[in-house]
């Protein structure tokens, strides 16, 4: 009788990374995280090494972050179409990238560089080379995502990642947040895409500029003019009920944020992590330009965000 074959996890190799108490775990579909916790409390929200991400979590969103409505754009006088990934709401969401599998170019304790090439295809014949680092230092979690383009023509480009700020034990709900952004990008409640309108957070419900209890909104909306500091990052914080605070921050490279509380997610995952999710451009950016890269050929991007539990 053959002894069963073991069955490899879905996301499929595992690349742990360790330094003191620090512990992650990015995975080699779609270059993920699945997981980053110090002395064994959760800061990012971590999934099963036996399940698929489900609402994008942890995968990095490339060449475009968030919704590009009916997945067509123009580009150098040329319409693309690409395929509908939300089909429901008529948009091409979160880029190309999801599935794809990414191999390991550099292997250390605490740093892992996982690469692959986004090849040409109907919808965006473009070639680019993308690299993401992860890795772990006394400051917590740095995430840097390098993409060069490879091709003869400039392309249209944009980066995100979908991680998810963990609250420890529990919901969200009395979890404390602290978002420093100024405006919220307004969307139609049909397809989720930018009306072209914005407003001020402040008199809002939507103010977090100093830290209070998220309670039950329903968030999934789009951010901007983050407020920074000295050093040019904008962090999120997220106070749990344990008192320690999950915190991700983004550079500058990285000028709106996406928050969502995962009310749409199994019943299982709803409301348990807030996805806080850097953006290198506004959604449907593809044809608002809102913060949109145009990569020479040759040229490369690279945007940096990082998490720590403080």
């Amino acid at each position: 009788m053959s002894t069963p074959r073991p069955v490899p996890p879905p996301t499929g190799r595992q690349f742990e990374l360790r330094s003191g108490d620090q512990h992650a775990v990015a995975v080699e579909s779609g270059g993920g995280i699945r997981e980053y916790a110090v002395g064994g409390r959760p800061v990012l929200e971590p999934y099963r090494e036996d399940r698929i991400p489900d609402g994008a979590h942890g995968t990095p969103l490339i060449p475009w972050p968030n919704r590009l409505a009916d997945g067509a754009y123009e580009w150098e006088g040329e319409t693309q179409t690409l395929p509908l990934t939300e089909p429901e709401k008529h948009n091409a969401i979160h880029g190309l990238m999801r599935w794809q599998p990414f191999a390991a170019i550099v292997e250390e304790p605490a740093r892992v560089v996982l690469a692959a090439r986004l090849m040409p295809r109907p919808g965006y014949p473009f070639a680019l080379a993308v690299e993401l680092e992860y890795a772990l230092g006394p400051d917590g979690l740095r995430v840097a995502t390098t993409a060069r383009n490879e091709g003869a023509t400039a392309c249209p480009y944009g980066c995100g990642q979908h991680p998810y700020l963990s609250p420890g034990e529990g919901v969200l709900d009395p979890c404390a947040l602290e978002l420093p952004v100024e405006t919220r990008i307004l969307i139609d409640a049909e397809r989720e895409l930018p009306t072209g309108e914005r407003e001020a957070v402040q008199g809002t419900g939507y103010d977090f500029r100093s830290p209070r209890a998220i309670g039950d909104p329903k968030l999934d909306d789009s951010f901007t003019d983050l407020r920074r500091g000295e050093d040019g990052l904008a962090r999120v914080r997220l106070r749990g009920a344990d008192d320690r605070t999950a915190e991700l921050w983004v550079d500058d490279r990285y000028p709106f944020l996406e928050i969502f509380t995962g009310d749409t997610l199994a019943p299982a995952r709803a409301r348990r992590g807030l996805g806080t999710e850097p953006m290198t451009g506004a959604p449907n950016a593809f044809q608002s330009g809102d913060g949109l890269v145009r990569l020479e050929p040759g040229e490369t991007h690279v945007a940096t965000w990082g998490a720590r539990l403080i």
